[in-house]
């Protein structure tokens, strides 16, 4: 069985068994494999960032280079800042495309105005800059906007470096909600409870986790906003309540409910109120993980209805399901890009638990790892890159990967059971 179990059986014991560890340490970023086309870059180090405590220009690097698409080229020496007019043949000759420089700040009321400056350095052109007031806490959050503006300047797609991530941990007994940025650092503890802690899901502003707890020694679904920590019930019905997903709408949380003895999909609405039956698989069948397509048209989930657990797909007002996998004879976990062009799952080969892809419009299916215990894919809002949870180098690790697994990128904690990581929307 994979580490997170089959069709999403909630129950306390299946995750009971975790072994235990110490605290987390922050996260180090390493970047394997090689893409069709990377665009050197420059990035000098910010004026004025000795005061400040975190290094602006080397974020930018880091998320760039994470992306795939970017390989950083060492900068010239000299001073430079966004109100530099810099000769740029030196650079075009290091062989750099792009160049970014800036400042930091420090404000009269202890805010830092980050400022920078993006220069095409081939076509001699200034792509402009902007300027991040920031507090000491959101610097790095100010360097990952950066790094944003710089990756859809140079790309023409939107960044997902200021995202934020979750992800449950446990150490001992002691399981932890965490929401970190999408590099894996700044991580920030959401919840932690002696009982585990399940099935994150991100409302679509952003502001709201869904997830499963046990701490009244039950499954319910809770819905939790970041900012606060205040916390409500989204469902506590009879039996167990399981596998949240929210609406592209942010309106209607649809979830695994066993009213009916086995567990079938149900849409709840997120203000409260009676549950509403989806699926009618037979007795004995379970319907779970359910997903919405980015156009809220349509709901992807996995059944055993055909003997062994696959993906399908329904109305979102529930219906006739169609089969969508057939590869293979264990298929879980589905994840839908938000371009509606991929579906991510974990499937099962000859024993081992691999990422996979499928593109919909073709129906191909490609696997993405050679790893032997992947879980829980979950991509990026701009559709570019997965995180999943997978066992390497003989421990639990978070990983990224691009769509077509060239480019794969560890988040690796010294220690910690890291599972279910779920990737947040853009930031509204």
């Amino acid at each position: 069985m994979p580490r997170r179990h089959a069709l999403g059986l909630i129950s306390a014991s299946t995750l009971l068994g975790w072994p235990a560890s110490g605290a987390l340490a922050q996260f180090r970023v390493e970047v394997t494999g090689v893409g069709l086309t990377r665009f050197p870059f420059s990035a000098v180090n910010f004026r004025g960032n000795d005061a400040a405590s975190e290094n602006i220009a080397a974020i930018v690097r880091a998320d760039l280079e994470r992306s795939g698409q970017f390989v950083a080229v060492p900068p010239l020496s000299g001073a430079l800042d966004e109100t530099s007019r810099p000769d740029l043949a030196p650079w075009r000759e290091r062989g750099a495309d792009s160049l970014l420089t800036g400042s930091v700040t420090r404000l009269a009321d202890g805010r830092f105005d980050v400022r920078f400056r993006l220069w095409d350095v081939v076509r001699a052109q200034d792509l402009g800059g902007m300027s991040h007031p920031s507090t000491p806490n959101n610097l790095r959050l100010a360097a990952h906007k950066i790094a944003d503006y710089v990756y859809e300047k140079i790309t023409g797609e939107k960044g997902v470096f200021s995202t934020r991530i979750a992800y449950v941990t446990k150490a001992g007994s002691t399981h932890r909600l965490w929401v970190a940025d999408a590099d894996g650092e700044n991580a920030q503890a959401a919840f932690t409870s002696n009982e585990p802690i399940i099935s994150p899901s991100w409302a679509p502003n952003g502001a709201q986790l869904a997830y499963v707890s046990f701490e009244k020694r039950k499954a319910e679904i809770v819905s939790h906003e970041v900012a606060t920590g205040r916390r409500r019930v989204l469902a506590s019905f009879r039996g167990s309540n399981s596998a949240p997903a929210w609406s592209p709408d942010g309106k209607t949380v649809v979830a695994a409910l066993t009213l009916s003895g086995n567990a079938q999909l149900y849409a709840i609405d997120a203000n409260g109120g009676e549950p509403r039956r989806l699926t009618q698989s037979g007795s004995g069948s379970i319907d779970t993980e359910p997903v919405f397509s980015a156009d809220g048209k349509q709901i992807y989930f996995v059944s055993d209805r055909g003997g062994s657990p696959q993906i399908y797909r329904m109305p979102a007002q529930g219906g006739n399901a169609q089969r969508v996998t057939f590869t293979g004879n264990y298929n879980i976990s589905p994840a839908l890009s938000p371009d509606g062009r991929w579906l991510a799952f974990i499937s099962r080969i000859n024993g081992a638990f691999r990422l996979h892809v499928m593109e919909l419009s073709s129906g191909t299916v490609t696997a993405l790892t050679d790893t032997s215990g992947d879980e829980s894919p979950s991509f990026a809002p701009n559709s570019r890159m997965i995180i999943y949870a997978t066992r390497d180098k003989g421990g639990d690790a978070l990983m990224t990967t691009t769509v077509d697994g060239r480019i794969k990128t560890r988040l690796a904690g010294a220690q910690g059971d890291i599972r279910e990581p779920e990737w947040g929307p853009f930031l509204r």
